[in-house]
C-alpha cells in the first residue's frame, strides 16, 4: 500500500490547507425530528433557521402516517428499476399528482433533483443543439450539461440583455433550451420568467426551469414561477424535489411536456439504472400534493412569516440580498465572519450555518436563513433579535 502512503499525505494537506483557511465543514449532529425547533445530540435546543422544510411538513403528522401506510400496504423497497419491476399504481398516482400541481402533461421519477437535472439533457440534445444556462444555476444543471454534447452557452445572472445576446449566436444550433433555476437558492432571487419566456418565442428556443427551491413557496398557491408569472403548462420542462417544502425526504422528477416525458422514460441513464423511490416516500408525496392543492394554509403563512422576518432585518440594517422567495441571505462578504457569526448565534439558541467558497464565490459569504411555515412570530424575532445582538457584537451592524 505504499501508493496509498504518498496519496493520504496529499489528501491530508488538501484537508489541512482547507482547515487553515477557514473554510472546513463540520457537520452538526441533531437528535430530533427537522422542524421548527430541534434538538442537538449535544442535547442543546435550537431554533432551526437553515433547514429547506419551507412548509413545515418534514415532521408532519398527516405526512408521516401516510409514509406508515404506504410501506405496510406496497413494502420497504422496489428492489429494481422503474422498466423491469420497480413500478407501482403508487408511483403513478404520485406523478400523475405532480402533473396536476403544476398544470403539466406528464412526469417521471428520480431518486433526486440531481438526478433529475443529470439525466435530463443528454437523451434531448445533441452537438446539433444548444443550451443556454444561467451563470448561478445549481450544481446539478451544470453537471448535467456537461454530460450533454449540445453547444454551451452562458449568460450572466438574470441578465436579459445578457442572454438576448447568446440566443443571437445560438441561432446557429438546430435546438435551442434555456436553463434556469426558479429561485437561486444562494441568494433567494426569482428568475424573471416572463421575460425569459418572451426571449425564447422571439428567438425560437425552449425552456426548463428547476423548481427546487421555488416549488411551494413562489405564486400565490405556491405552485412556482410558472404560477407567478402565469406561465402554467407554457414551460416545456421543469425539474424539482420532494427534498425541500414537499416534505423534505428524498426523490425528485421532471415534468412539463408529455412527448420529452416519454423519450426520459427511454433513455434517461439515472432514471434507467436507478432503483425506484420507495413506497414510504412515494405515499407521503401523495399525501403532500393533496393537502397542499386543498389548502394554502402553509403557503400563507410561509409569505407571511418571510415578509415580517426581511422587513426587521432590513431595519435592523443588515445587508440583505434582494429576496422573493423564503430565502433570506445575510451578507458578510468573509469566510471566516460567516463562520464565526453561525458559532455565536448557535450558543444564542439560533441554528444556521455559513456559507463560503466554493459554495458562493469567494468574498461574498453569507448567512442564508431560510424561514418556514413551521415558525411562529415568536421564533422570528428571537431568531432577528439575536442577529442583532451578534451583529452588533461582532461589528456587521451598528450600535
Amino acid at each position: 500500500m505504499a501508493n496509498y502512503s504518498a496519496f493520504q499525505k496529499h489528501l491530508s494537506d488538501e484537508i489541512n490547507t482547507i482547515k487553515s483557511a477557514g473554510l472546513y465543514k463540520d457537520e452538526r449532529i441533531i437528535a430530533s425530528p427537522q422542524s421548527a425547533k430541534i434538538r442537538l445530540q449535544s442535547g442543546q435546543e435550537v431554533l432551526n433557521f437553515c433547514a429547506n422544510n419551507y412548509l413545515g411538513l418534514s415532521d408532519n403528522p398527516g405526512l408521516i402516517e401516510a409514509a406508515t401506510q404506504a410501506m405496510q400496504k406496497r413494502g420497504y423497497g422496489m428492489s429494481s428499476v422503474r422498466f423491469i419491476c420497480g413500478t407501482q399504481d403508487l408511483h403513478k398516482e404520485l406523478e400523475a399528482s405532480i402533473s396536476r400541481f403544476f398544470g403539466t402533461e406528464d412526469t417521471i421519477l428520480y431518486a433526486a433533483c440531481f438526478d433529475a437535472n443529470g439525466g435530463v439533457f443528454e437523451p434531448l440534445l445533441t452537438e446539433e443543439d444548444a443550451i443556454i444556462s444561467d451563470a448561478l444555476n445549481h450544481a446539478s444543471i451544470i453537471d448535467g450539461v456537461r454530460l450533454c454534447k449540445a453547444v454551451r452557452y452562458r449568460y450572466a445572472n438574470a441578465n436579459m440583455e445578457d442572454l438576448e445576446t447568446q440566443l443571437k449566436t445560438a441561432q446557429a444550433q438546430r435546438f435551442r433550451l434555456i436553463v434556469t433555476d426558479g429561485v437561486f437558492s444562494m441568494d433567494g432571487n426569482v428568475a424573471p420568467l416572463d421575460k425569459i419566456y418572451e426571449l425564447a418565442k422571439k428567438y425560437d428556443a425552449m425552456v426548463m426551469v428547476d423548481e427546487s427551491h421555488s416549488a411551494g413557496v413562489v405564486g400565490t398557491t405556491g405552485r412556482g414561477t410558472t404560477e407567478q408569472f402565469n406561465l402554467r403548462g407554457q414551460v416545456e420542462i421543469l425539474t424539482g424535489t420532494l427534498g425541500k417544502a414537499f416534505g423534505g425526504a428524498i426523490g425528485g422528477f421532471t415534468t412539463g411536456k408529455k412527448e420529452i416525458i416519454d423519450l426520459l422514460r427511454q433513455r434517461s441513464r439515472p432514471y434507467l439504472f436507478s432503483n425506484s423511490i420507495p413506497p414510504a416516500v412515494v405515499g407521503a408525496g401523495i399525501y403532500t400534493f393533496q393537502l397542499l392543492e386543498r389548502d394554502t394554509t402553509l403557503q400563507d403563512k410561509l409569505h407571511t412569516n418571510t415578509e415580517y422576518f426581511i422587513g426587521k432585518m432590513k431595519a435592523a440594517g443588515f445587508d440583505i440580498k434582494p429576496t422573493q422567495s423564503a430565502i433570506c441571505a445575510v451578507m458578510l462578504y468573509d469566510a471566516k465572519l460567516s463562520q464565526d457569526m453561525a458559532s455565536a448565534l448557535q450558543k444564542e439558541g439560533i441554528y444556521v450555518t455559513g456559507f463560503y467558497f466554493p459554495v458562493v464565490p469567494k468574498g461574498q459569504a453569507r448567512i442564508r436563513v431560510q424561514i418556514s411555515a413551521a415558525h411562529e412570530k415568536e421564533h422570528l424575532d428571537k431568531c432577528a433579535d439575536a442577529f442583532i445582538k451578534i451583529g452588533k457584537e461582532l461589528k456587521i451592524i451598528k450600535n
